[in-house]
């Protein structure tokens, strides 16, 4: 199945521009299939004929700095790590497949989660190294309204008044053993998409 690669913090505001066209070149010019990408956030899916690891990461990392001056921390997952990641959300509130009949737009009755938490408000950070998150524990703060869970290879949030106003300080996030990489469950939802419509 194909690597996703999830570039963090590119085209948010004026720095770290990176054209989405670029990745896909890089990507090509490495010799990795049918590359392609989702929005405008750093989303890469792609085909390679062995499993990746930590030193492919490195090279695609470093690959793209060389061609668009843009160094971002780049984590890369396999679709069946991105896949098993996404569906064991367990802030989600409609079976966590993917599908609540609201094809990745906000669901349910509002922001209460009482029939469904609108995607755009959950986020994924996912760990650049598997299993290094195992044994963190959440921040020692209240989080009013917000819920939060950290899991062997990902955090898990539900942000209901948006992730600008999260709780969670800043330096939890900087203490974490490994970098993470976060994306809205709207996206997602919209990668898993990507990678079932890629698979023979």
């Amino acid at each position: 199945m194909d690597p996703v690669a999830l570039l963090r913090g590119v085209n948010v505001g004026t720095a770290k521009r990176v054209a989405m066209a670029d990745l896909r070149r890089v990507a090509a010019d490495l010799g990795f299939e049918r590359p392609e990408t989702l929005l405008n956030s750093g989303n890469l899916v792609f085909g390679a004929s062995s499993r990746l690891g930590a030193d492919d990461a490195a090279g695609l990392r470093a690959a793209i700095a060389r061609a668009t001056g843009v160094d971002a921390d780049l984590v890369l997952l396999d679709a069946v790590r991105f896949t098993r990641l996404a569906v064991a959300n367990p802030l989600r509130r409609d079976g966590g497949d993917g599908h609540d009949g609201h094809d990745g737009e906000a669901g349910g009755e509002g922001h209460d989660g009482r029939e469904g938490r609108e995607p755009t408000l959950l986020s994924v950070a996912f760990a650049e190294v598997p299993g290094a998150l195992d044994g963190v524990a959440p921040p020692a703060v209240d989080l009013g309204d917000e819920d939060l869970v950290v899991a062997p290879d990902a955090v898990y949030q539900w942000l209901p008044a948006g992730v600008l106003a999260s709780r969670v300080p800043a330096a939890w996030w900087r203490g974490l053993p490994t970098p993470v990489t976060a994306r809205n469950d709207a996206t997602v939802r919209k990668l898993q998409a990507v990678l079932a419509r890629r698979t023979p």
